[in-house]
């Protein structure tokens, strides 16, 4: 029995209904086998005079097995090769029917199920905010190879491709309309094939109707070629600046830029043929099997609950009390409010909350300017939030997160003063970078409802949040704050107690190697171009500046005084430069004037001509790749030394958190994965060798030859 319903009415439609074994239509061996019975079935039709292909899945077609991608190796790049072009000989013989064929989309179509679409000379689609249309696969390493880039471009040119594909944009039905990915919307679902055999009799006769634009005699490409005057700014542009953002790291959209621009001046046959040798390059290279195995694998264990207790029912916070109206206070207001949470906002006085209300203002109004949002939208988010000086108005709150300086006595001093207010049910979360959650819960009269809820600056934009477990923290608390975290839309990594955590102690290190590297006299220019060269989103001096030192400096002084000093390895560069920056010259960061560069009023910054005077050694000589591999090696060792030691529970919340906390290569997959990635013998080398040269701060920690032995990788 096929998995393909055909149903062939009496005006000679056929609707293909596609429902195959499993939850949702996908391309697999079971698809390929019904897909050709049923072209070569409608090409032998008598009296057809239209196509329909639609879903009784709830989803329209999810395109490619992700299991069978991640599996691919050079062994088997004829054999993938040879299924691509059988799927898309496929498709190309459907859109050459001599009749119309329509999609009709009645849930999400994206990546192969949107390049299904685009083989359809008209798509309808269901208005409904859950139906998504679009080509996600930049965001997993690969680019839309089922005919997806070449149609895309010869659909609506060169330039609105790649803006969709290089962003890996999921567009709801609506704005798909707008961007003319789909042609017609139906505001009922049991309308779509009605409606979609009204287009067909309507148009069975209708030359265009029945021809894709790129087979009809004398068609140019919307926009024109890529080598047409108009599009030599572009041509010359959107290669550099893609550079800028992944730095060649990331093939897949160098890739699909690429084919993009042989599409606009190729024949369309040709250029599929291009597309296709261009993926089995990239599926087989080991960024697109990191990104798969980080961002869709480990990333959907992680969504689906794998670090939440199991057996306590989901719990859904209605009233948040938030202790610290400033940078981190405002951003954990603005996000829970716009999640429908009733946020306390509270300060030591009404007009510190005030302000701190304000900053949702101001993004809130952005949105409205910008119509992504209504203005009755953005008075009901206001609204949820309640500014105030007064603590009775945190009474009954089912979790008060306190947001203030990384000083432990002044935290405690808060939860011993509003503590009383949570709800009989309700919980405690200190948002601490570093500070320990058992020491901090000391002075709470119930830790086992204490927990660490670490977000990231700016709360707004930066999607995880990092959950800190002391040693009295229960299950239930956890689990409250695992929901709470996906309750306001961000991914949530789960580790257990230890000064820093991982991710502040992880990143930590790229600052500090970044200092290292300074002090021993390496021009720092150089040393922020390599650390964008490995992939990082900007230089370890850069982002030290933002993150601010003066921040750095006070944290190092407060775990002085609990007694940690060096807890993690040696301090004596970071004092140096505390005293040569901040003691003797001032600077203290972007935010306070100043640090490693100067920041001009018109926008533009500099290195701060006294790092040469104080650090700059033209005879100083390290070779570039251990300047990059002590970047990357020392954030690498630092990871696998917290999951060795438990910090980390699992690897996939070492390579989510690392690349969504810290900012690692998203094409490494992850610190740990990039230990695989780099082979485990391979890395305990290098290792031993920049330990060699540089410190034992690159020794590699015991638990990678430990899985050698066993011959397992971290997964």
């Amino acid at each position: 029995m096929s998995v393909f319903g055909y149903h062939k009415d009496e005006d000679g439609i056929v609707t293909i209904t596609m429902d195959m074994t499993g939850p949702v239509n996908a391309h697999n061996d079971e698809y390929k086998v019904a897909m050709h019975e049923t072209i070569n079935h409608l090409e032998g039709e008598k009296d057809l005079n239209g196509v329909i292909l639609a879903s009784a899945k709830k989803v329209f077609f999810a395109g490619a097995d992700l299991n069978d991608l991640i599996l691919a190796n050079a062994d088997k790049a004829e054999v993938i090769y040879q299924n691509l072009l059988d799927i898309k000989a496929d498709m190309r013989r459907m859109e050459l029917l001599p009749v119309p064929v329509v999609a009709a989309i009645n849930g999400s179509a994206l990546g192969g199920g949107y390049e299904l679409c685009l083989a359809c000379n008209h798509r309808v689609a269901f208005d409904d905010p859950s139906v998504k249309i679009g080509f996600p696969e930049c965001n997993l390493g690969l680019f839309p190879a089922g005919g997806g880039v070449v149609r895309l471009t010869n659909l609506i040119g060169v330039q609105p491709a790649m803006d969709i594909i290089l962003q890996s944009k999921q567009m709801t039905s609506r704005k798909a309309l707008a961007s003319e990915l789909i042609d017609q919307l139906v505001d009922d679902i049991d309308e779509l094939v009605p409606v979609a055999k009204k287009w067909i009799r309507d148009n069975k006769t209708d030359y265009n109707a029945k021809t894709q634009p790129w087979d009809r005699k004398g068609f140019k490409v919307p926009g024109g070629p890529i080598n047409a005057p108009k599009n030599i700014q572009y041509a010359v542009m959107a290669p550099t600046i893609l550079h800028q953002k992944t730095r060649d790291l990331i093939p897949s959209m160098k890739a699909a830029m690429d084919i993009s621009f042989q599409a606009s001046t190729l024949s369309f046959d040709v250029a599929l043929n291009i597309e296709s040798r261009a993926f089995v390059s990239v599926v087989t290279g080991s960024v697109a099997k990191n990104m798969i195995n980080t961002f869709f694998f480990q990333l959907n264990k992680i969504k689906s609950g794998a670090s939440r207790p199991k057996g306590i029912p989901k719990n859904i916070t209605a009233k948040l009390g938030i202790i610290g109206a400033g940078m981190m206070g405002q951003g954990i207001a603005y996000v829970s409010a716009k999640a429908g949470i009733s946020v306390v906002l509270k300060d030591m006085t009404a007009d510190l909350a005030q302000k701190g209300k304000a900053y949702s203002e101001r993004l809130l109004k952005k949105q409205v300017s910008s119509n992504r949002l209504t203005e009755e939208k953005s008075a009901e988010i206001l609204q949820l939030i309640t500014p105030t000086a007064d603590d009775t108005d945190l009474d009954g709150c089912d979790l008060i997160i306190e947001a203030v300086f990384e000083n432990i006595e002044l935290k405690n001093e808060i939860v011993r003063a509003h503590e009383k207010f949570v709800s009989e049910d309700g919980f405690w979360g200190s948002n601490t970078s570093t500070l320990p959650i058992t020491a901090l819960s000391e002075a709470s009269a119930k830790p086992e409802r204490f927990i660490g809820i670490h977000f990231f600056s700016p709360v707004e934009k930066m999607p995880l949040v990092e959950i800190i477990i002391g040693e009295e923290t229960s299950d239930e608390a956890l689990a409250k704050a695992f929901d709470f975290t996906q309750q306001i839309g961000k991914t949530p990594i789960v580790v257990n107690d230890s000064l820093g955590f991982f991710t502040s102690r992880t990143f930590s290190t790229y600052c500090d190697e970044g200092a290292r590297l300074l002090v021993e006299g390496i021009h720092p220019i150089k040393i922020e171009n390599l650390g964008k060269a490995i992939g990082m989103p900007v230089g370890p001096l850069q982002v030290q500046d933002e993150v601010s030192l003066e921040l750095s400096r006070k944290v190092s002084d407060t775990w002085d005084a609990m007694g940690f000093a060096d807890k993690w390895g040696s301090g004596d560069i970071q004092r140096r430069v505390v005293k040569d920056l901040i003691i003797d010259n001032g600077r203290g960061g972007r935010h306070h004037g100043g640090g490693y560069y100067d920041y001009n009023e018109d926008g533009t910054k500099n290195i701060w001509p006294g790092l040469f005077e104080l650090y700059y050694d033209k005879n100083a000589e390290i070779l570039d790749d251990d300047i990059k591999d002590r970047l990357m090696f020392r954030q690498v060792i630092e990871t696998l030394k917290c999951y060795e030691t438990g910090v980390l529970n699992s690897v996939d919340d070492g390579n989510i958190g690392s690349i969504m906390g810290i900012g690692a290569p998203v094409h490494t997959g992850g610190f740990l994965q990039f230990v695989n990635t780099y082979g485990l013998e391979a890395f305990i080398t290098r290792s031993g060798e920049l330990a060699a040269k540089y410190g034992d701060r690159f020794a590699c920690p015991d638990i990678v030859q430990k899985k050698v032995n066993s011959g397992k990788e971290f997964i």
